[in-house]
This record gives structure tokens, sequence and C-alpha cells, in this order.
């Protein structure tokens, strides 16, 4: 296994950063606790990374971060570890017959990376062929939002978010592209600033090349899939 310079030890870089599961490795336990013994907890840990890190937290600017930090990580960016917090999404009858794909783009992508917990952020474009049934389009954006509030694979966002609209909508056909930026190559390491990660996932008509291409036309992306 080839290691980056600024990895030591071959058992830091796990199975080479590869996920097992296109579902978000949870432990069995992982609501016994409370969101607010959780936020306790991390405050503690925050404050001894800041502090072994030689921060003053006793500095104004300081003593609050790590409260702050406990919270966001619990009840914004990784909310929707929560299955709680997963968004309804009624659908409605499709009484107008409308028979072409239907294609919500530039959905924003908040996430973290599941491998340095720093940020990812692109856009989402989804799209669907309905058979029979309609989703509000605000829901699209919901579960796109939900499936990212989370440590994440780029790969398996894109999966996650595929499979629960074909859940929802009750069938196959469903795509969705996204096209992120990631912290940890474009701030760290190989600090390249300019380039970003597509990801793809293509179920029923959407595998066929003309559908697939119809799609790709409409979200005005010049790559070859």
């Amino acid at each position: 296994m080839k290691i980056d310079n600024d990895f030591n030890d071959i058992d830091a870089l796990g199975d080479n950063h590869v996920g097992s599961s296109s579902d978000t490795p949870m432990r069995s336990d992982a609501f016994k606790l409370s969101n607010e013994e959780k936020v306790d907890i991390i405050k503690d840990d925050v404050r001894h990374i800041m502090e072994t890190l030689g921060l003053d937290l006793n500095d104004d600017s300081l003593k609050g971060t790590p409260s702050r930090v406990a919270k966001m990580f619990v009840n914004e960016i990784f909310g929707g570890l929560n299955p709680k917090k997963k968004p309804s999404a009624s659908t409605f009858s499709n009484k107008y017959k409308y028979g072409e794909m239907l294609v919500e783009k530039n959905i924003t992508v908040y996430s973290t990376c599941e491998h340095h917990l720093l940020p990812i952020v692109g856009k989402a474009h989804v799209a669907y062929i309905s058979n029979g049934s309609v989703v509000g389009l605000s829901k699209m954006n919901r579960i796109v939002d939900y499936f990212a509030k989370r440590p994440q694979v780029q790969e398996r966002l894109t999966i996650q978010i595929v499979r629960e609209l074909q859940r929802v909508l009750n069938t196959e056909d469903v795509a969705c592209v996204i096209d992120a930026k990631h912290l940890c190559v474009n701030s760290r390491g190989i600090r390249d600033v300019d380039c970003s990660t597509v990801t793809s996932e293509f179920g029923g008509q959407f595998k066929e090349k003309e559908t697939r291409r119809e799609f790709l036309d409409y979200i005005n992306l010049d790559t070859h899939f």
C-alpha cells in the first residue's frame, strides 16, 4: 500500500479509505446517549484537543469554542446521522400525466469528509421519471441535505440519495450527479484548490445512453459517462 508522506503508521489509513457498505457505518448503540449527553462528552474532547495543541482556553475568543463545536457536530453538520431527522417525503398522484424526466439541478451540498472531517462543498443534480407519483420539489433538496449531514464519502452520498428517492417514488428511474470540492484535497495534502470530484448513480431508464445523455445535457455537464 502506498503511504502519503504525512502518514507514518500504515494502520492509520484503515483499508485504504475504502468503505465497506453503501450504508453509513453506525454502531448498534449509536443513539443510546441523548443529544445533550453527546454534546457534553464531545465538548470535553474538543477542549482536550485544543489544550493539547497549546491553545489558551481562558482567552475570550477560545473559551466558548469547545461548546460551540460540540453543538455544531451533534445538532447541525452531523444531524443527518439521526433517523428521526429524516425528511418526510410525501408523494402525490401524477394527475397531469407528466411523462418526461423531472430535474432538480444545483442543489447545494454541504457535507463532511469522513477521512479527515473536513468540508465537502458542491452541487447535486437529481432527476426522476414518474411512475405514477411525484414528490414535492423541496423534498428532493431535503433528502440531499439529510444524507449530506453526516461524515461521508461522495460515492456513498450519491447512492444514498438515489436509493431514498427510488423508495419514496417506487421507481428505479432516478439519477443523481454530484460535483463537489473536498477540502481534504483542496486545503491539505496535495492542496489542489481547483480540482473537484464528480460522482454519479443512474437507475432504471437512466442507465440507457440516450436518457442519461439527456439528463447530463439538462445539467450542462460536459462529462462522458
